[in-house]
C-alpha cells in the first residue's frame, strides 16, 4: 500500500490509466481531497469518466468536469448545476441495482475512490457516513484509492481492511455536511397528515429534507420507533436522545437503527461514532426486498415533484429540467404497502413556483418513477389521499380534494373524462 501523507503530492497517474472508469462515494462520503485531485489532473492522463451517485460538495461544477465524463442515477444535491448545463449523463435506477450492475460490470469500475475512517486496531477502516454500494465498488476495482479522514465517525457496520487499499491518502478535514432547511408552514402542514399514519411501535424510512425533518419533530409523543432506512439526517438524534427511536419492537435488528448514509452535519456525525445504536449496510441489506418484508408496521415516506390523477408519481423531471432521480422510492414505497399494518405515504407540496403551478396534475411533464399500481398515501399540506384499493374515478376524486383549491375545478375539467370512462 502506498501512503501520502500530504495530499497536495498525490499522483493520480501512479494509479489511473488513460481511459479508467472511476467511481467514488456519494453525498457525505464523497472523498473531496480524491475528487479534487481528479479535477485538476484528469486532462492529463486522458479519456476519463466517473460515475457517482449525489453529490452535495460545490466541487462538480460544469467547469470542473470538463476532464472527464461524469454520469449519475440523478441530479440530486449540486449535480443539478450539471444537468442543466448538458454535463451529466443520467442513468435511471433504483439504489437497488446500483451496487449489482457495478458488480457485473454494468456500471465499469476500475478505480474506486472511497472516504474512510481511521482504522481501528484490527488494522479495519470504517466506511463511515456512506455504506450504499461502496462495498460493491471496492471489489470490482483494479485499484482502491482511500482518502482516510480522521474527522469521518467510525461507524458499526461494513469495514475495509487496510490490505485492500492501494493507496491511502491521509487527511483531516470536515466531511461534507448538509445542513437542515428551513421548515415552513407547508412542510409542517404536510408533516401533521403524514405524521397521522406513524403509531408506537412503527419502523420508519425516510429522507432529509424540510418535510421529513417536520414529521420527525412531530412523533416526540410516540414510543419505540424503529428505523430502517437508506438515509437518515440530524432528526434522528433528536428522536433517539428523546426516547423515542428504541427499534425495541423491530422483529429483525432489535434495538439498533438500520441505515446506508448518513446526510447531515457535525452533530449526527459524532453521534454516530462508535455507537451501537446505529449500523451502517450497503444497500443489498437496507432496500433488499426479503429483509423489508420482515418488518412489521413500516412507514416509507418518500417525495415527488408531481403526481397525476390516476396516481403515477414523477421524482425526477419536471419539463425539460432533470430535478431528482428514481433513487430508492420505489423499493420502499413497495416494501411500506406490504408491510402489516404498514404504509407507503408520497409526500408533496400542492403548489410549486410561488402557487402559480399544481403538482396534482392531469397528466405527468416527466417520466413515471412509481407507477400507480404501487402508490398507497399521497398527501399535500390539504390533507391525504389513500388510494390503494382504489378505482380510477375514486383516485381521481381523492387527488383532487387534496389539490389547491385554485385548481380544483381545472381538475375536475381534466377528471371529466376519467370519471365518464371508469378509467
Amino acid at each position: 500500500m502506498s501512503v501520502v501523507t500530504d495530499a497536495a503530492g498525490l499522483d493520480l497517474g501512479r494509479f489511473l490509466r488513460r481511459g479508467d472508469r472511476i467511481v467514488w462515494g456519494q453525498a457525505c462520503g464523497e472523498p473531496q481531497t480524491l475528487v479534487e485531485a481528479l479535477i485538476a489532473q484528469a486532462e492529463g492522463i486522458g479519456n476519463l469518466s466517473a460515475f457517482t451517485a449525489t453529490s452535495f460538495s460545490s466541487l462538480l461544477t460544469p467547469e470542473a468536469v470538463k476532464g472527464f465524463s461524469l454520469s449519475s442515477m440523478g441530479a440530486i444535491g449540486t449535480l443539478r448545476t450539471l444537468t442543466a448545463a448538458g454535463k451529466l449523463g443520467i442513468i435511471p435506477s433504483h439504489v437497488s441495482q446500483i451496487g449489482p450492475m457495478i458488480e457485473q460490470g454494468i456500471i465499469p469500475c476500475d478505480v474506486a475512490f472511497v472516504q474512510l475512517s481511521l482504522a481501528d486496531e484490527h488494522g479495519n477502516h470504517s466506511f463511515g457516513l456512506i455504506s450504499d454500494h461502496v462495498q460493491a465498488m471496492v471489489k470490482k476495482a483494479r485499484v482502491v484509492i482511500a482518502e482516510v479522514n480522521e474527522q469521518v465517525p467510525f461507524t458499526h457496520g461494513e469495514k475495509l481492511p487496510a490490505s485492500r487499499i492501494d493507496c491511502a491518502v491521509q487527511v483531516s478535514r470536515m466531511p461534507v455536511e448538509v445542513a437542515a432547511p428551513r421548515i415552513g408552514e407547508t412542510d409542517e402542514a404536510i408533516a401533521r397528515h403524514a405524521a397521522s399514519y406513524i403509531g408506537d411501535g412503527a419502523v420508519l424510512q425516510t429522507g432529509v429534507g424540510a418535510v421529513p425533518d417536520a414529521i420527525l419533530r412531530l412523533l416526540r409523543d410516540r414510543r419505540d420507533l424503529g428505523v430502517h432506512s437508506g438515509m437518515l439526517g440530524d432528526g434522528l438524534v433528536e428522536l433517539v436522545e428523546a426516547g423515542v427511536v428504541t427499534n425495541a419492537r423491530k422483529a429483525i435488528d432489535t434495538g439498533v437503527s438500520i441505515n446506508g448514509a448518513l446526510i447531515g452535519t457535525r452533530r449526527l456525525y459524532q453521534w454516530a461514532h462508535r455507537n451501537p445504536q446505529i449500523r451502517m449496510c450497503s444497500t443489498s441489506y437496507t432496500h433488499d426486498a426479503a429483509v423489508l418484508a420482515r418488518l412489521e408496521r413500516l412507514v416509507t415516506i418518500n417525495s415527488a415533484l408531481e403526481v397525476d390523477l390516476t396516481g403515477q408519481v414523477n421524482a425526477e423531471q419536471s419539463g425539460n429540467a432533470y430535478l431528482g432521480g428514481t433513487g430508492g422510492q420505489v423499493d420502499f414505497v413497495r416494501a411500506g404497502s406490504r408491510s402489516p399494518g404498514g404504509r407507503s405515504i408520497i409526500a408533496l407540496s400542492a403548489t410549486a413556483k410561488g402557487g402559480s403551478l399544481s403538482k396534482i396534475v392531469p397528466a405527468l411533464s416527466g417520466p413515471v418513477t412509481t407507477a400507480r399500481s404501487d402508490v398507497d398515501v399521497i398527501v399535500t399540506e390539504f390533507g391525504a389521499a389513500e388510494l390503494k384499493g382504489q378505482t380510477l374515478a375514486e383516485r381521481a376524486r381523492r387527488l383532487i380534494a387534496i389539490a389547491h383549491p385554485n385548481f380544483r375545478e381545472e381538475l375536475e375539467r381534466a377528471a371529466h373524462d376519467i370519471q365518464k370512462r371508469g378509467f
